[in-house]
């Protein structure tokens, strides 16, 4: 007979999900068991956080959620980290865990793994923590987790199973339901949405992360109002090389000017969070005269003073507001798109300018490619300035929850998502230690990733804020690897070369030739202690 995690497993294919991160544990085994036969890939990480932001690289990439199977108690806290990372940046994501036997739940007794409530912790990151403790509990359970993903802001679920529960015997049939339907578009909203865009004399459109995938839809309607686009950093690629495109901060000055100087602003598929918004800390958001937002999310749309709030997808919003609008007769949008650029360029200053000129070559040299970032110093000149070549195909953990260790495993779930696209991770020598092992799990998999490390020997930009307030710097400094003898280890081509924008992109060039996953050390100075 069937048992119920072999059913899990086999639900979960029919949903749709090709792909599962996972390191097999005792509390897992009869996952396991449902995993040979039901055409599922499974990838081993070398660590759960691993997969965890396998799993978040992997749905943004796809547009589906990024699924791990990890065991009970450490197995689930490893993967919160990832979790909350999913949860800031509305990254859809599953967490099928172990838990121990039913009976036992709760009891404090000792057993292996034990927490004191593993759902209540779970809880305090997912959207949705369910529990199967019979056969009649496993298709409710996967509705419920799998809601998030079809209607409303998306963001992690978790799913536990308990270890007696797993094995015993499946025999109740339910049907799978099928996914809940899109919001529909408000024709009232629309309406009033194209009355206000079709007075603006000066409109700005904001896109976020929400409306990477309506990126046709906002160029037209751009085109239409003649509005310059402000892109948040997960909607890089939006507006490549327009001129209707700002791919700047807004917690820029320039851009907070080019927002305010505007008659109406259209936000779209953007929480106005505070590391896009206000990056700076000077605790004030850009001014937004005649606000109106679009978002999958009412409890978001209900935290900031909006003239319009729609509820709705982007895609399907954009394209019936798109169809109310004739073209403007404005002709100032590029103008003022322009001359952002030029201010917000000016103003990130030669540090930053240098390094967003070496990010042009990158992605010059290797074109259309996926670059996953962790906290470094060219991922923090990208998020204030950089315009990506391809949708979606710049993202990073610099932002929102900010975790380190991301850009690696991230990577690698980007890659297996599309195997088409040349895939680029760039992190730091501190951040990229979080998750080094997992280059082994890049080799197993044969992804063709180039593995970009920005070693300036320790955490410099920790060291310089500490700098900055006058406290003594400790603790900024750990001593790094020997990156070619890592690359070695692990059998990958190796490049060594300083922060030049054309060694750079040639070893870039050179690298993303080979099959396989590559690594390149960029030697750069760490301006904290050079004084």
């Amino acid at each position: 007979m069937t048992s119920i995690a072999e059913a899990l497993v086999a639900r979960l294919a029919e949903r749709g999900v090709d792909t599962v991160f996972g390191i097999p544990g005792v509390h897992t085994v009869e996952l396991y068991r449902g995993l040979a036969g039901s055409g599922i890939r499974h990838v081993t990480p070398r660590h759960e956080q691993g997969a965890g932001f396998m799993a978040d690289g992997y749905a943004r990439v796809s547009g589906k959620p990024g699924v791990a199977f990890v065991i009970t108690g450490p197995g689930l806290t490893n993967t919160l980290t990832a979790m909350g990372q999913a949860r800031a940046d509305s990254v859809p994501m599953l967490v099928v865990s172990g838990v121990n036997t039913l009976a036992s739940l709760g009891k404090g007794l000792g057993h292996l793994h034990e927490l004191p409530d593993q759902r209540a912790m779970a809880r305090t990151v997912a959207l949705v923590s369910e529990r199967i403790e019979g056969a009649d509990d496993l298709t409710p359970a996967l509705d419920r987790a799998f809601a998030p993903f079809h209607t409303g802001r998306p963001g992690p679920t978790h799913i536990e199973i308990p270890l007696d529960v797993a094995g015993s015997g499946f025999a109740t049939q339910t049907a799978t339901a099928a996914p809940a339907d899109e919001i529909p578009v408000n024709a009232d909203q629309i309406t009033q949405a194209a009355a206000l865009l079709r007075a603006a004399h000066a409109p700005v459109i904001l896109a976020g992360g929400g409306a990477r995938r309506a990126a046709q839809m906002i160029r037209t309607l751009a085109e239409k109002l003649d509005a310059p686009v402000v892109q948040t950093v997960n909607a890089r690629g939006i507006l490549h090389e327009h001129p209707l495109g700002v791919p700047a901060s807004p917690s820029l000055q320039a851009v907070r000017d080019l927002i305010a100087a505007s008659d109406v602003v259209l936000a779209v598929g953007t929480e106005l969070g505070r590391t896009d918004y206000d990056m700076n800390g000077t605790g004030t958001m850009p001014v937004m005269n005649t606000l109106i937002r679009i978002d999958l999310c009412a409890e978001q749309l209900a935290r900031h003073a909006t003239e319009l709030p729609i509820k709705g997808d982007a895609l399907a919003t954009l394209e019936a507001l798109n169809e109310r609008l004739a073209r403007s007769e404005n002709t100032n949008g590029a103008p003022r798109a322009a001359e952002a650029r030029s201010r917000a360029f000016e103003e990130i200053g030669p540090e930053m300018r240098a390094l967003c000129t070496l990010l042009n070559a990158a992605r010059d040299a290797v074109p259309n490619a996926i670059m996953v970032g962790d906290s470094s110093y060219p991922v923090y000149a990208g998020n204030l300035y950089y315009d990506h070549d391809r949708p979606g195909g710049w993202f990073n953990a610099a932002t929102g929850f900010g975790a380190l260790g991301y850009g690696i495993p991230a990577a690698i779930g980007a890659a297996l998502a599309d195997p088409s696209a040349p895939v680029i991770c760039i992190a730091g020598d501190g951040g990229a230690q979080f998750s080094l092992p997992e280059l082994m799990c890049a080799v197993d998999e044969k992804l063709a990733i180039t593995f970009v490390i920005w070693n300036n020997h320790g955490y410099q930009e920790i060291a310089t804020s500490m700098q900055a307030v006058g406290v003594t710097v400790v603790g900024c400094d750990p001593t790094p690897p020997d990156f070619a003898a890592v690359a070695q280890s692990c059998g990958m081509p190796f490049w060594r070369c300083g922060p030049d924008a054309d060694a750079f992109a040639a070893a870039l060039k050179a690298a993303s030739a080979k099959a396989g996953p590559t690594l390149i050390e960029v030697q750069a100075p760490n301006l904290s202690h050079s004084s």
